[in-house]
């Protein structure tokens, strides 16, 4: 097989990844909310538990008028969702699902991949600054201020794990992950992920799109395809988090067969965390700006810095 057909495999791969398993966390999402919150919900698309419902929300979003407000920066506006969408697809290529399932097998995908999802919150703040409304503006600077404080914990979580195997390839963490990482690394596994809501802006950290208070953010004025690009990097964000979990801290594609299902061990450990992400939005009341500061600088701050600490101590002891 010649290198243009392997790429052109691997980019293909990839996108249809990346346009499929978004769809399935939003389907599982509004089915695992329904029966929490004992809403029947549309059962009827589709046949079968409204399947299609999703399908159908699509095509609304399709068929809408795309309105650009007269006051707003017209090509900043119309750029943002691709800056918030685009860096999941980018993560999403460097995040292996078994030894010989990855797109792109970076030696240093770990810190690759935080970068390329750090870059996503670009897109709120052009959305916000571009769309000439004060409610905008305010929700693109608290996603700001938001990942400005949660990135530092999920990078000392990180750092903690790389540290741990050596490595900062995510498949030679994954290749170095022991069962005894359950326990040992379970507070920046915490960290880590308590984080990751944070950045996705998801409840309960959702006080930039906080309708009772600022209507929706940075996504007040957008309508039709545009929002939905929002919407879908929203949900490519748990995909990509909730991948990048379970390859860090529940050791990937281990398991039975792992040699033939190791990709598929993959995707069932991060489709888990993905309904836990899912349970705390249903579950948990948002928090107040305060308090979130409050979790990320005397809480998790903390935390992730006593786990880097005692993995430190840990390998040096066992070296």
């Amino acid at each position: 097989m010649s290198d243009a057909v392997e790429v052109t495999l691997r980019a293909v791969g990839v996108l249809a990844a990346f346009l499929v398993l978004p769809l399935l966390v939003g389907q599982t999402e509004h089915k695992v909310m329904a029966h929490m919150q004992g809403r029947l919900g549309p059962m009827y698309a589709g046949g079968f538990h409204g399947w299609a419902q999703l399908v159908a929300d699509g095509v609304k979003f399709v068929q809408k008028e795309d309105i650009t407000p007269a006051a707003a920066d017209r090509r900043i506006f119309r750029f943002a969702p691709a800056v918030a969408l685009v860096p999941y697809l980018v993560a999403l290529a460097a995040i292996p699902l078994s030894p010989d399932v990855v797109a792109a097998d970076l030696p240093a995908s770990a810190v690759f991949v935080l970068a390329a999802t750090a870059v996503g919150i670009l897109g709120t703040l052009m959305a916000g600054w571009a769309s000439a409304n004060k409610y905008s503006l305010l929700g693109a600077m608290r996603a700001a201020a938001q990942l400005l404080s949660y990135e530092l914990p999920m990078v000392l979580a990180v750092a903690s794990v790389c540290l741990a195997a050596g490595s900062l390839s995510l498949s030679g963490i994954a290749a170095a992950w022991s069962p005894w990482w359950l326990v040992f690394q379970l507070p920046g596994a915490v960290v880590f992920l308590v984080a990751a809501v944070a950045e996705l802006q998801r409840p309960p950290f959702d006080m930039p799109v906080a309708d009772s208070e600022i209507v929706f953010g940075a996504y007040t004025e957008y309508t039709g395809l545009r929002f939905a690009f929002f919407l879908l990097g929203e949900y490519a964000g748990i995909v990509v988090m909730s991948l990048l979990f379970a390859v860090l801290y529940l050791g990937g594609w281990r398991g039975l067969f792992s040699d033939q299902l190791g990709w598929l061990w993959t995707l069932l450990k991060g489709f888990c965390i993905a309904v836990v992400v899912i349970w705390l939005r249903v579950a948990w009341p948002r928090l107040r700006e305060d308090q979130l500061q409050r979790l990320a600088w005397l809480v998790l701050v903390p935390l992730a810095l006593a786990q880097l600490a005692i993995t430190g101590v840990w390998v040096v002891t066992t070296a």
